[in-house]
């Protein structure tokens, strides 16, 4: 038994870094999806390990949850707080952890290839580009086959990516070698759709030099928007309309925000391009992780006058638990209820219009005015399901 049968699946990639014939090759579906293919079947010895650490292919997480502790926290360090896209609790266990000796395997953007690479950070410095959110789905594979074993890592990724790392470990008796670390996550975006945003954002920029999926420059609470520096400088850019606001009106810099409809955020967070396993398979939701912390905003009731940012910080583990007291960071003790109160309990859905934008993201050029239209007609579709809804609740 292989990987051969296995597509559409969350593509962590832990199968191709356990293969030791290496014959495991992770590369995006037609859909924009990282999924594995073994490259020469006749090689393979059918020896199963790359189905014992895919997460994909279980049911069950790999590891039990018992005594939970949920805290608010945010770094104590004022320009960290103000960097990071919540509290800065993320930054802080890894400066932490680095002080004692552990490396960390956290995510980068490379802007040479437009795509969220895990890498090994070893020094403070190195970690700096793992700041902030990449809401796009990351390559594993160079930054997993990076780790030795016998050294001691903080390993930072999605929910599925950990649980997958955590079984590979499990397997290889290293557990305690390692921290884990994941993140309140909505699901990932085809990067077809992400290769097209920037080719459009290119055209008025130049090549992209810096991207931040969010930023506080109007506070914490309205910080959804994507900040890109590209190559050209110098000139002004007149470009405003309903989906895009730029906050620095200079050629080289785009910044665009939510509250004005960004075509990104709105077909990422709309569900109109995810990853069918996001949808249909995934069951670490709210309170399932195999980590030992958990990071992402405390949204809700309690900090909804803070524009600093606080992070929400769930402790699964009694190792997750210490790591976080010796970090940085002032901590707040809270229910879970409250810390995980704005967080997503059931799976992203899809759109309307989902299998139009798949089509559509599949044609090798699509302008923006593509883009404009697709969510025109997801509004057209819900109208009528609506004013059926409201017409049989009437009689």
């Amino acid at each position: 038994m292989n990987i051969s049968t296995i597509h559409d699946c969350f593509g962590c990639g832990m199968c191709a870094i356990v293969c030791s014939k290496h014959i495991i090759n992770i590369g995006l579906n037609a859909d924009g999806f990282y999924e594995p293919s073994i490259t020469d079947e006749t090689k393979c010895t059918n020896c199963g390990l790359c189905l014992e650490v895919c997460s994909y292919a279980h049911n069950e997480l790999s590891l039990k949850n018992s005594n939970v502790k949920s805290y608010a926290a945010w770094s104590n360090e004022k320009n960290v707080r103000r960097k990071c896209s919540s509290g800065g609790i993320g930054f802080e266990i890894g400066r932490a952890l680095i002080k004692q000796g552990y490396k960390v395997c956290g995510v980068k953007y490379n802007v040479e290839t437009n795509r969220a690479e895990h890498y090994i950070a070893t020094t403070v410095e190195e970690l700096i580009p793992s700041i902030g959110s990449k809401y796009i789905q990351s390559y594993t594979v160079d930054g997993f086959k990076a780790i030795n074993r016998k050294e001691k890592y903080l390993v930072i990724g999605t929910p599925c990516q950990i649980d997958s790392f955590r079984r590979y470990i499990q397997k290889f008796h290293c557990k305690d070698n390692f921290v884990l670390m994941d993140f309140f996550c909505h699901g990932v975006p085809s990067m077809l759709m992400w290769k097209k945003y920037v080719s459009w954002v290119e055209s008025k920029v130049g090549k992209l030099t810096y991207v931040s999926w969010r930023n506080k420059f109007t506070g914490w609470h309205d910080s959804w928007a994507i900040s890109i520096d590209g190559e050209k400088t110098g000139e002004k850019v007149n470009w405003h309309d309903s989906y895009n606001l730029l906050i620095r009106e200079k050629k080289g810099f785009y910044n665009s925000r939510l509250s004005q409809g960004d075509v990104f955020y709105k077909l990422f967070l709309g569900d109109y391009c995810s990853n069918p396993a996001c949808r249909l398979k995934c069951k670490y939701k709210y309170n399932q992780s195999s980590a030992d912390i958990r990071i992402g905003d405390l949204w809700g009731k309690t900090y909804k006058d803070n524009e600093d940012g606080v992070s929400a910080t769930i402790a699964f583990t009694a190792k997750g638990d210490e790591i976080l007291r010796q970090c940085n960071c002032h901590l707040i003790e809270y229910p879970f209820e409250v810390v995980a109160e704005g967080q997503m309990k059931k799976n992203c859905g899809k759109a309307h219009t989902y299998r139009l934008v798949k089509a559509i993201l599949r044609w090798r050029k699509v302008p923006k005015v593509i883009f404009k239209c697709i969510l025109m007609l997801e509004w057209s579709l819900r109208l009528p399901k609506r004013f059926i809804y409201k017409v049989k609740k009437s009689l």
